[in-house]
């Protein structure tokens, strides 16, 4: 068996987000929190407040020989809008920014790659928004945070948010899914 790999991607609410990567067949972990700003052990509170730097991330460990980081892009790109600056639906504010924080200069090369791929087949209608910055150190959200979609399944923001974009997930890669 190889390494297991980490990706961290902040799209949005990290409950959409953990929610879709939880039901990857590979993926061995998935971790809400916080990542890219100044102030160390920032709490939830904090960063809504738009005012820490951080955005809301998740960070999965994966496997490689069953599902690449591409296919982790793939994903990544399917599953929020790209081409909204600071905001996912409702969610607005720096803290909801589309962003790739690489762990390694193979994966660096391999966003920005992709992100070219994106932007020549025009694969939206508008431009690619998406930042790709250096991981630095990740906070782990509160428990609270965590599992947040599957322990919370009928909360509101799940049913009519979170639900839909595992359902987009579902339908596009299906062969992907959890056994």
């Amino acid at each position: 068996m190889s390494d297991l790999q980490q990706a961290i991607f902040g799209g949005g609410c990290f409950w959409c987000i953990e929610a879709i990567f939880q039901r990857v067949q590979g993926v061995e972990s998935v971790a809400s929190g916080y990542m890219g700003g100044a102030n160390p052990n920032p709490t939830y509170k904090q960063v809504c407040g738009g005012d820490t730097g951080h955005v809301e991330v998740v960070k999965i460990t994966s496997n490689p020989e069953q599902v690449s980081y591409r296919e982790l892009l793939d994903i990544f790109f399917t599953v929020h809008d790209p081409t909204t600056l600071n905001r996912q639906g409702n969610d607005a504010g720096t803290q909801y920014r589309s962003v790739i924080f690489y762990t390694s200069e193979d994966q660096r090369h391999e966003a920005e790659e992709f992100i070219a791929q994106l932007e020549s087949s025009k694969a939206f209608n508008s431009p690619v928004v998406t930042a790709i910055e250096p991981a630095t150190e990740f906070y782990r959200a509160e428990d609270y945070h965590q599992n947040y979609f599957n322990d919370n399944r009928y909360q509101p923001y799940c049913m009519f948010v979170v639900g839909p974009k595992v359902q987009k997930f579902q339908q596009k890669f299906g062969k992907k899914l959890r056994a």
